[in-house]
């Protein structure tokens, strides 16, 4: 099918940017620890049941296996610890506006590593996009949030977070040049690597207590997170994967980088809020990279 990793990595941005809304609610309900723990074990339950009723195919080789891990890791634990961390100093506006150099990054690395190459057009494309993103992202932080305060620190753990990010790319992109796997079990040893180190690093903190009592008071808050799982982690992964697999990784990585142009319309209707003439003109730029990639 032409552009199939393409048409994936875009409904990998359409699915994350559904999630980013379910998952908020949640989080002001309860608390974003207990969402983000809750999100992957429900993630590693609705992946095993698909697993096994669909009988996926589930061997793969060793290296396979390591560089998924290694990804799960780098990306769900390293990447994302970081990019909450730069949340918390420089808030979403500019930490957002960092993590999009994930593609640029991402395009270097496979490069650099895969001996990975992109038509001119593309590169271009690549840069239209990334500008359009970046001139939303900076219009519509100042609606999001009111922290401005820029410190050394937050761009720093900012840029930790996108390094994270493409690097896992890059991992996971390994692991399919080696071989073909399903996208589901792809998935599921990235879910399981991150739990591995998460589980017993709440359990030893113990910032999550009575997650079950929690959730009974706040059966909405569960009922976002479930809704969150199976549209981010379990399907937004594993579409990732799929586009990852199937398409250049700079191209791939640069569609699903357009969560701030997709959550446009979704904000309107969700929240009511009335888009600017700048937000709809860097979609408008956004789009026309996007094209250009298609080329």
């Amino acid at each position: 099918m032409p552009y199939f990793g393409e048409i994936a990595a875009l409904i990998t941005a359409v699915l994350w940017s559904i999630t980013s809304i379910v998952f908020t609610e949640a989080s002001l309900k309860v608390g974003s620890l207990l969402v983000n723990v809750t999100r992957l074990i429900l993630a590693f339950a609705y992946l095993t049941i698909t697993i096994l009723v669909m009988q996926f195919d589930i061997n793969m080789s060793f290296a396979q296996f390591m560089n998924l891990a290694i990804s799960g890791f780098i990306g769900l634990v390293f990447g994302d610890g970081f990019l909450f961390k730069s949340f918390q100093y420089i808030g979403a506006r500019i930490s957002m506006l960092i993590m999009a150099l994930v593609p640029a990054m991402s395009t270097l690395m496979a490069f650099i590593f895969l001996d990975e190459r992109i038509s001119f057009v593309a590169v271009v494309g690549i840069f239209i996009t990334l500008f359009g993103i970046a001139i939303v992202v900076l219009e519509r932080g100042n609606k999001i949030e009111g922290k401005t305060n820029i410190s050394f620190q937050g761009i720093f753990y900012g840029f930790l977070g996108a390094v994270g990010q493409a690097v896992g790319i890059i991992f996971a992109k390994q692991a399919f040049i080696e071989g073909p796997i399903n996208g589901f079990v792809a998935t599921q040893v990235r879910i399981v690597s991150s739990l591995i180190f998460f589980l017993p690093l709440f359990v030893f903190v113990k910032q999550i207590r009575h997650p079950i009592k929690i959730f009974r008071l706040e059966t909405k808050a569960f009922i976002y997170t479930g809704i969150g799982s199976l549209v981010g982690p379990f399907l937004g992964i594993t579409f990732s994967l799929i586009a990852i697999a199937n398409a250049k990784v700079g191209v791939a990585s640069t569609l699903m980088a357009t969560v701030p142009i997709i959550m446009l319309p979704l904000v309107h209707f969700y929240y009511k809020e009335k888009l600017s003439v700048i937000s709809i003109g860097g979609a408008i730029i956004a789009v026309f990279g996007i094209f250009l990639l298609f080329c």
